[in-house]
């Protein structure tokens, strides 16, 4: 067994430093919170007067609109940032900026149309379509997706799942896009992860439109699944 390598001493102990990249979070790889990480500021030996935390893909919002789950990460982190301003712990700033994920692309893209049952269906302005929903797909047939565009109703988006939801019963299979613009990437890993996905696979570049632009690969994943021996 090889011996702990011995701490080294911090070079110009006395020099304010911002440390620019850490994350605070408790996700299936590995948990990190605010106690560990005063930890290490404690015992670093730096003159650390703030810090700067990427989201992980953790805490997303259980509830509410898909693209706004991502700002549960930022509250969560707003949190501990702001256990760290109170001056308890320390002088230290931490988490006082905060490197965040959410789509910010949909905007005005989205179009709500009321329904008589006082549902609402959303549709993506059709101008906007090809850029935010299959950018990956060529432009006449993302033009006929468009026009034959079957909305999702912002119910879906908004009402809880339940107290029984079915990925934690049913084994889980995803495959993302990375370029995702209505659901991104990042959130798509953290449901994945949260799923205990039996496989995930993200494809490069690839939008929210996977199945059409990379039907192969989405294909091998559904057989796979398909070839799962049935669960009562």
């Amino acid at each position: 067994m090889t011996a702990p390598a011995p701490a080294e001493a911090a070079i110009e102990p006395d020099l304010p430093i911002i440390d620019p990249h850490h994350h605070v979070r408790d996700r299936f790889d590995g948990r990190y919170l605010f106690h560990d990480y005063l930890a290490d500021l404690s015992s670093c030996g730096h003159n650390i007067r703030a810090t700067v935390v990427i989201e992980s893909g953790d805490m997303a919002r259980a509830d509410g609109p898909s693209e706004l789950a991502p700002v549960g990460e930022v509250e969560f982190l707003n949190g501990v940032a702001a256990m760290f301003a109170s001056g308890k712990y320390g002088p230290t700033l931490a988490c006082a900026g905060i490197v965040g994920c959410p789509d910010l692309s949909l905007g005005d893209a989205v179009r709500p149309v009321p329904l008589h049952d006082e549902t609402t269906d959303l549709y993506i302005v059709t101008e906007r379509f090809h850029a935010q929903f299959c950018a990956d797909v060529p432009a006449p047939e993302a033009a006929r997706m468009a026009a034959t565009q079957r909305p999702v109703t912002q119910e879906a988006l908004t009402e809880p799942s339940g107290g029984r939801p079915l990925w934690r019963e049913l084994p889980s299979w995803f495959v993302i896009g990375e370029q995702d613009r209505n659901i991104p990437a990042a959130l798509q890993r953290f449901l994945a992860e949260r799923a205990g996905a039996r496989r995930t696979i993200e494809i490069p570049g690839a939008s929210h439109a996977v199945p059409i632009s990379h039907p192969q690969e989405t294909a091998e994943v559904i057989l796979q699944a398909a070839a799962l021996p049935a669960t009562t």
